[in-house]
Parts: C-alpha cells; sequence; structure tokens
C-alpha cells in the first residue's frame, strides 16, 4: 500500500529523485518503516538514532521549501499529511 503511493507519486510528478518533494517523501516512508519496527522492538537504540537522524533531514528540508516556496510547500504538506494545518 505505502510502496504503491511511492510508486504513483514518483510517475505523477515526474521528477528527479534530488526534488526536495521526492526527498521528503521519501524521509516520510522510511519514518513510517522505523516506526512500525520500533513499536515491536522498543530498545532497538540504534533505529532510534536512525529515526531521529531522519526526521531532523526532513525538517530542515521542509523548512527550506516553506522560505522557498510556500505554495509547493502547502501541497506537500497536505499531500503527505504530516503536520497539522490550521484549517482543520
Amino acid at each position: 500500500m505505502i510502496k504503491n503511493s511511492f510508486i504513483s507519486f514518483q510517475e505523477k510528478k515526474k521528477q528527479k529523485s534530488g526534488s526536495v518533494e521526492f526527498q521528503v517523501f521519501s524521509f516520510t516512508y522510511k519514518i513510517q518503516r522505523l516506526t512500525s519496527h520500533l513499536e515491536l522492538h522498543r530498545k532497538d537504540y540504534l533505529s532510534q538514532r536512525g529515526l531521529r537522524k531522519i526526521l531532523g533531514k526532513r525538517q530542515r528540508l521542509l523548512s527550506y521549501l516553506s522560505k522557498k516556496n510556500r505554495v509547493r510547500y502547502k501541497e506537500l504538506i497536505n499531500q503527505l499529511d504530516i503536520r497539522e494545518s490550521k484549517n482543520r
């Protein structure tokens, strides 16, 4: 289910893998995988560290995108549903 959305997102946007949107999407996919892993293995501290690093990278990319292009940022946030918007 997540993999299918990953493929459809890639085909829909037809962007290169270096674009900010694609990187944020791939980090979100990795975060979801690590979160489900950590639910089973609570004491896996190396995975927790990796999760924190990926969260930081995604946060930096999102702040960069919000400064550069606010419209693309809002579209990406709504599409991935990763932050609470004030309109809800």
